[in-house]
């Protein structure tokens, strides 16, 4: 029981919110309303894969500097309530999950699987070499809303890619917020991330100004897709949820940190996700 509770801790099941009701939306306008279940079971299962897998394969990457760093010392890996070998024969599972799902869903998915996968691995090494690593983890997660598309479509859709824009940009900008807390270290221990190359405000700056691009994508999705008023609610709604955000963090000010990163923040793509529904229903 201890090793299953340290499994789920480990994965985080609650941050699977961020990239899955987007996925949902890639395949929502493809279908042009709900898709059928065999398409949402096998979408469902390759994201929860993928992003499984895309976690475990982070935490095994970073083990060592998770291990350094006093803020994730405790943090599951590099605490020892998992080996590394359990956690790595996870990640091979997951990845078997990825290209299962994949060809359950169509020939295309199944053929950009492998591209997926390097996108998921190259990702963890970023923060060694460029400060740029947020916006490239955001892009990762926004293979999500493409990857729905082609899901069901069986198609690349170039207008899918300002959906993908949408949520690159969204998560680069929580993720700088969320990496404040690891200036000093990121610092001392020669990582890149915004936070460590521009400070607390320029950090902060950055984090806002792809929140405000964040918007504008979702605002070019909708008129790519021609959606109507209903889903431009959901976008005012959302973008209220990021500007509450930014008024709950500040510099010098990150003890809600976490409520603003992973609390509100879930909550954003679920928004966008019943606001198209609703739409693409009336």
């Amino acid at each position: 029981m201890n090793r299953i509770k340290a499994f789920f801790s480990l994965i985080d099941i609650g941050h699977t919110l961020f990239g899955l009701p987007f996925a949902y939306l890639g395949a929502c306008l493809a279908a042009g309303g709900l898709p059928g279940g065999h398409d949402v079971l096998w979408i469902t299962s390759a994201m929860i894969g993928a992003r499984t897998a895309a976690l475990c394969l982070n935490r095994l990457i970073d083990y060592h500097i998770d291990k350094a760093n006093p803020r994730t010392a405790g943090w599951v890996l590099p605490s020892g309530r998992l080996s590394r070998k359990a956690v790595g024969f996870i990640t091979f599972l997951c990845l078997i999950l990825l290209f299962f799902s994949a060809a359950r869903l169509n020939n295309l998915c199944f053929k950009l699987a492998p591209l997926a996968v390097v996108c998921l691995y190259f990702y963890s090494f970023t923060k060694r070499f460029t400060w740029w690593c947020h916006f490239i983890l955001g892009a990762v997660i926004g293979l999500g809303p493409i990857g729905g598309y082609i899901g069901v479509a069986g198609i690349i859709d170039g207008r899918t890619f300002l959906l993908g824009m949408a949520v690159a940009t969204w998560i680069a900008g929580f993720d700088i917020m969320y990496a404040c807390q690891d200036i000093e270290f990121d610092r001392a221990n020669g990582l890149y991330s915004i936070p460590a190359r521009f400070g607390e405000r320029g950090a902060l700056r950055f984090s806002a100004a792809f929140h405000i691009l964040a918007v504008i994508f979702m605002i070019g999705a909708g008129a790519a897709f021609r959606l109507s008023w209903w889903y431009y609610t959901g976008v005012a709604i959302a973008a209220l949820v990021l500007a509450i955000e930014h008024r709950i963090v500040r510099p010098g000010e990150f003890s809600r940190v976490n409520l603003a990163s992973f609390g509100l923040n879930r909550y954003v793509s679920l928004i966008i996700l019943i606001a198209a529904l609703i739409d693409m229903r009336f």
